[in-house]
């Protein structure tokens, strides 16, 4: 079977990552390094392994950081995946920056990355799994999820329920649902354009409506996935990552 992965990424990385200060008193949360590497290189990387040609980056929070961030990248392997930065005078949030990025990502249906997490792929890397899994003529947005009970770092109630064929629904507001999303989806741009406001609004708007249409679907990580939100979640994470031999890839 041939797999037609997405030619065109978006990466978010404009947030402020409050929860992880003083880490991010004066760099990014994004460029916070993971096994010596940042974030967003460890979601860059595997964007260009998955042979993505685009990456879209927007950049709020010390944003200049990141810029320069990525011209040293671009200087140290051009092969590597063509970057055009979103600069964000105001945050928009995760639905508006994908928004004010369109003319930059196109009209197919592209990966949405979010910079500030991390994971280690299974068997199959987990956005070829996506592309392998994504059917445009039923779904408008399949997210990687990631179960509640095996991820690192992460206490929450968990976001949704997923049924045997993928479907997705959003827990209600006093459940707890087994999954949570890890951060990875493919979406369909479009989706971004219609029926939404301008300026800050988040992607579960997106998500909503594709639910209320049957057309939100999951695919649940089989490989390892670390919720890096504060410095002790990140410590977290860096010594299990230790335990178990994991050591940054060279490049």
């Amino acid at each position: 079977m041939t797999v037609t992965v997405p030619d065109t990424a978006m990466v978010l990385a404009a947030g402020k990552g409050l929860r992880m200060r003083p880490l991010t008193d004066h760099r990014p949360k994004p460029l916070i390094p993971v096994l010596g590497r940042p974030m967003l290189d460890h979601a860059l990387d595997r964007l260009a392994a998955a042979g993505v040609a685009k990456a879209v980056v927007n950049s709020h929070y010390l944003g200049a950081m990141i810029g320069d961030h990525l011209k040293g990248r671009a200087a140290e392997n051009p092969s590597w995946p063509a970057i055009a930065l979103s600069p964000e005078e105001t945050l928009l949030e995760t639905g508006g920056g994908v928004k004010k990025a369109l003319p930059l990502l196109g009209a197919a249906p592209v990966y949405t990355v979010n910079a500030d997490v991390f994971w280690l792929d299974g068997p199959i890397p987990a956005l070829r799994r996506l592309a392998a899994y994504w059917n445009p003529a039923e779904m408008d947005a399949l997210l990687l999820m990631m179960a509640t009970t095996k991820s690192v770092g992460y206490d929450g109630p968990g976001d949704y329920h997923m049924d045997p064929l993928g479907r997705l629904t959003r827990r209600g507001e006093l459940e707890l649902a087994p999954f949570v999303y890890a951060g990875v989806q493919i979406v369909k741009p479009e989706l971004f354009a219609a029926d939404t406001p301008d300026g800050a609004f988040s992607t579960n708007r997106i998500w909503d409506r594709a639910q209320q249409a049957g057309r939100l679907f999951g695919l649940a990580h089989d490989g390892l996935w670390f919720h890096v939100g504060t410095p002790g979640g990140l410590a977290e994470a860096e010594d299990l990552l230790a335990i178990g031999g994991v050591r940054a890839v060279a490049h």
